[in-house]
């Protein structure tokens, strides 16, 4: 069976990062610092032959997209609307410990989208990444919201840990030969 490989890198730091802002599909864009990141982290993924870049259509993924193609050498980026964020309706923009005070779980906050929706979705980038992609290598930046779920599916749960943050520019990789499997999870930043 063909293997794919699909790494998922989330985008560079924002200024709501720093903050502890919920952006969700705000599209913020990456501060001096995330561009640095992404730049550094291109270094470390140019070490590797990658086929294709996809990128979430928010600006923060899409620019954070561009450099890292630039550096491996590749035309294109792909829009992958599936690699959007989560939605957080009108948390968007409240710091964490504003959303906190105000609702128990994301699901709560109007307009935010379901955990069951992103499950699903989550589910929906894999079938498509393994039918559409299959023996590539295929680098798609996103999201941390969305990686979580993407990286929870494929490990039962088990990855990432309840409450360990994945930073601005990391990279984790999974692999389909047959099924997907998680190859690489590293929450800090690549090229570090």
């Amino acid at each position: 069976m063909t293997e794919t490989t699909l790494g998922l890198f989330r985008h560079g730091q924002t200024d709501w990062n720093i903050d502890l802002r919920l952006q969700g599909t705000t599209d913020i864009p990456m501060n001096a610092v995330g561009i640095e990141q992404v730049e550094r982290a291109a270094e470390k993924i140019a070490e590797e032959h990658w086929d294709l870049v996809l990128s979430s259509p928010l600006g923060r993924a899409r620019h954070s997209a561009e450099l890292i193609a630039q550096r491996l050498g590749i035309d294109e980026v792909a829009i992958e609307e599936q690699l959007m964020e989560r939605a957080f309706g009108i948390g968007e923009g409240m710091l964490y410990s504003e959303w906190h005070e105000k609702y128990s779980r994301l699901d709560e906050i109007p307009g935010a989208e379901s955990k069951v929706s992103i499950e699903e979705r989550s589910r929906k980038l894999l079938e498509h990444a393994a039918e559409s992609f299959a023996g590539k290598k295929v680098l798609a930046v996103s999201h941390g919201a969305l990686i979580r779920f993407v990286l929870s599916e494929v490990t039962a749960g088990q990855i990432p840990p309840q409450g360990e943050r994945l930073e601005n520019a990391s990279l984790h990789v999974l692999r389909h030969s047959g099924d997907w499997t998680l190859d690489a999870w590293a929450p800090r930043p690549l090229g570090l």
